[in-house]
């Protein structure tokens, strides 16, 4: 069965004002969220022409006054995922010209994230490189969403606000009351996230899977260091995208004996052949968050969408207001 959830937040100040200096406007990446964000401010999504000439070219034009205004930019960087950043570098341009006093990026999934440093020999460090087209492209802050890593903070020489879906995921795992839980690190790498969301699971065990990966988007799961014979094992990342580490990682946990498993992850990137895969029986159910639009294509029984828009709405008020982003997550 399909789901949908959120986290409920109660808005710090009351529904912002028509004549608030704070304007939001989306991009075409994830309209959806953007509206739901937009209702939680009480407010409406920006007018904005967004259109391609013959040759692919993308046009944008604000269509009101922003002059003076702090503009909140909604625009996840997923698939097609040149398109949709140089749709975000036109938008930050647009709101410059346009004389904004402050331009805000909130890209709920950052794309070209996993290129983070050199791991041979004449790389390019992609989520350096598309960090610094955005600071020069005129964005004044950063407002994003479970980065692939926390270095990724780092690249950019602009204030950057990171928050989380996992209070989101965490509120509709305790709903569903599940016993004897076990989180579980789909790899070495993902081990301080899946600790952080064990200590909210009434400090849950932990499990580590080990695997050796042959080439991109491609794992081999050799063992599980930890129990979880008997258990409910929840797998924890930040993004699904073909499948094949979690996938592979379920298969390994119950093999080793757990009794049900669960894949949570904050971005559905789901390339090919992520739906066979996730969809063969080896969940219970897979978790996921809106940051990325999923088609009905891609949806399948036992997918459960929840949405992130109470959290990133939250921020951007906090971040108008002078708040404290921090202590949302305490």
């Amino acid at each position: 069965m399909i789901r949908s959830a959120t986290l409920t937040l109660q808005p710090t100040s009351p529904p912002i004002s028509p004549n608030n200096r704070l304007r939001l406007f989306s991009g075409s990446a994830n309209i959806p969220l953007a509206q739901e964000v937009a209702r939680y401010l009480g407010m409406d999504l920006g007018p904005m022409v967004h259109k391609h000439f013959a040759d692919g070219e993308i046009y944008i034009q604000i269509q009101e006054s922003i002059r003076g205004c702090d503009v909140y930019l909604i625009q996840p960087t997923c698939r097609p995922v040149n398109d949709h950043l140089m749709e975000l570098l036109i938008m930050i341009d647009a709101c410059r010209r346009a004389s904004a006093r402050q331009v805000t990026a909130v890209i709920p999934y950052y794309g070209y994230a996993r290129a983070d440093r050199k791991t041979a020999g004449r790389e390019s460090i992609t989520a350096k490189l598309v960090a610094n087209i955005i600071t020069e492209a005129g964005a004044n802050r950063i407002l994003a969403m479970d980065l692939h890593s926390g270095q990724i903070q780092g690249y950019f020489d602009i204030p950057l606000d990171h928050v989380y879906g996992s209070p989101v995921i965490l509120d509709y795992l305790i709903s569903k009351q599940l016993s004897d839980i076990v989180v579980v690190s789909p790899d070495v790498g993902g081990v301080a996230r899946a600790r952080a969301f064990a200590k909210k699971l009434n400090d849950a065990p932990l499990a580590i899977i080990d695997k050796r990966r042959q080439a991109h988007n491609v794992a081999e799961v050799m063992n599980v260091i930890g129990d979880v014979a008997g258990k409910t094992a929840v797998l924890v990342d930040d993004m699904i995208d073909t499948g094949g580490t979690i996938t592979e990682g379920a298969r390994l946990l119950r093999k080793e004996g757990a009794s049900q498993v669960y894949a949570c992850a904050t971005h559905a990137v789901f390339s090919p052949p992520a739906i066979e895969r996730l969809s063969s029986g080896v969940f219970e159910e897979v978790i996921v968050t809106n940051t990325i639009p999923i088609a009905e294509e891609l949806r399948f029984p036992g997918l459960t969408v929840l949405s992130v828009a109470n959290v990133l709405g939250e921020t951007i008020w906090r971040i108008h207001e002078d708040s404290s982003v921090s202590s949302m997550f305490h």
